[in-house]
């Protein structure tokens, strides 16, 4: 690591030296491309400059049990002299800034770390991703129901929470997501937000997927670039008709378009797949369908195996909401820009601690997946914190401790025959649900 480079650079457009932890990996010109791109660069001087919301907004993200003023006030956020800083000037300056620089920050720097770790991780050639969707819950203000809608029950009930439909691509040997696209619950379908994802696969790539991507335009959508491939899980209604036997459970088969998926007169009404049947004990047959054609290139073992590789992103989840996020019932923001504001900020600051634990399994010499997320991101909070009362000269030595330490967190390796049946691990409360104020309101 270059600290003197990192060093050199560490006041520059507003990211102070007490957060080089995790700013080292964020070069200075984007932070200053992406206000100037997004027109948010402050021009008059103010207490809290846009600058310096970009790494408030981080801050919220890596902690999750502070206020944001004691983010500001821990980090040393703000102008030197500026006294403390009130909650009220706080949200003006988030208002001000916006959810445009930190969507644009997130995607410069997500393409540039993502790719390059899917590079290092290869299986045949090919850069493995994965997309799938999940939903974050946002405070139940009516701004954020009108924005982002609910999920509606029986008898028109509506969900304690508004919700946010969140799709990402991920880098599935690194967990570092590629991109990202979230809007309204209410309004739209996983796939609309996966669809956007797909001119972030790059070309000599595999994207593994879910059975709820076997929609005839994505699949072909993917493939249309050169060696982008995929792995889907088939639904027990997909229909296909046999065109050779390439082995035993493996067959080239066709597939047809339904006349109501038949929107882009470019794709083809039928279009050709491998598929794969198998089966594991204590569990249904499985069937995978896949862009591989290639028997002998691509050994139906492999790609089996292969699949099972999608939980990866299951994983990513968990560590997102579960860990990052604290399993809090709604993430700050009480109106939408500050939602998409934040939501970017969470989602580049998961690839923040994913990007240093990158680095750590590379000096091990492990798989990336081998550190455990908890460990460092406790590990991570813990330095920041202590950075925020150190002087720059400690920094190095202190990073370099750092990185020595999280090896300590290095995981066993995956054993591959567990079995994890769905069960519920906690019972629900017998206590009544509070209603949500849409329905109090009838």
């Amino acid at each position: 690591m270059d600290f003197a480079r990192v060093f050199a650079a560490s006041t520059v457009f507003g990211a102070p030296d007490k957060l080089d932890a995790v700013r080292k990996h964020i070069d200075p010109v984007w932070v200053e491309a992406a206000l100037a791109a997004t027109g948010t660069a402050t021009v008059r001087r103010r207490r809290l400059p846009a600058e310096q919301v970009i790494w408030v907004v981080l801050g919220m993200a890596l902690f999750r049990d502070r206020s944001i003023e004691d983010v500001v006030s821990k980090l040393d956020l703000a102008l030197p002299g500026a006294g403390s800083i009130a909650r009220s000037s706080v949200a003006q300056a988030r208002e001000r800034l916006g959810s445009e620089p930190l969507e644009w920050l997130f995607n410069r720097t997500a393409a540039h770390w993502a790719r390059k770790s899917a590079a290092a991780a290869t299986w045949r050639g090919l850069e493995l991703y994965g997309i799938d969707g999940t939903t974050v819950r946002v405070p139940d203000t009516k701004e954020n129901r009108e924005a982002f809608g609910d999920q509606t029950g029986r008898n028109d009930t509506h969900s304690a929470y508004p919700m946010v439909r969140l799709a990402v691509l991920m880098a599935l040997r690194a967990h570092l997501l590629v991109a990202a696209s979230f809007g309204s619950y209410s309004d739209t379908h996983e796939l609309d937000h996966a669809r956007p994802l797909l001119d972030s696969i790059p070309a000599c790539s595999l994207t593994i997927l879910d059975r709820a991507y076997v929609a005839h335009a994505f699949l072909c959508s993917i493939a249309r670039g050169t060696e982008r491939h995929w792995i889907v899980r088939a639904k027990s209604n997909t229909r296909t008709r046999t065109i050779a036997k390439l082995g035993r459970g493996d067959e080239l088969v066709e597939l047809e378009a339904p006349a109501q998926q038949r929107v882009d007169p470019s794709l083809p009404a039928k279009y050709q797949a491998r598929l794969i049947t198998y089966k594991r004990r204590g569990f249904p047959e499985v069937r995978l369908l896949t862009s591989l054609v290639d028997a002998k290139r691509y050994p139906s073992a492999e790609i089996v195996a292969l699949y099972h590789e999608r939980w990866e992103l299951e994983l990513g989840y968990d560590e997102l909401k579960t860990e990052l996020l604290d399993r809090e019932e709604a993430i700050r923001s009480k109106k939408p820009e500050g939602v998409k504001q934040e939501l970017w900020g969470i989602l580049l600051a998961y690839n923040l601690v994913r990007l240093e634990m990158a680095h750590v399994a590379r000096e091990a010499k492990v798989d990336p997946t081998r550190i455990s997320f908890v460990e460092s991101l406790r590990l991570i909070r813990d330095e920041w914190m202590w950075l925020a009362v150190t002087s720059p000269g400690a920094i190095p030595k202190r990073l370099a401790n750092l990185r020595r330490n999280l090896k300590r967190y290095i995981l066993p390796p995956r054993r591959t025959k567990r079995r994890y049946p769905r069960a519920v691990k906690i019972k629900m409360s017998n206590f009544p649900r509070k209603k949500p104020a849409v329905e109090l309101a009838k």
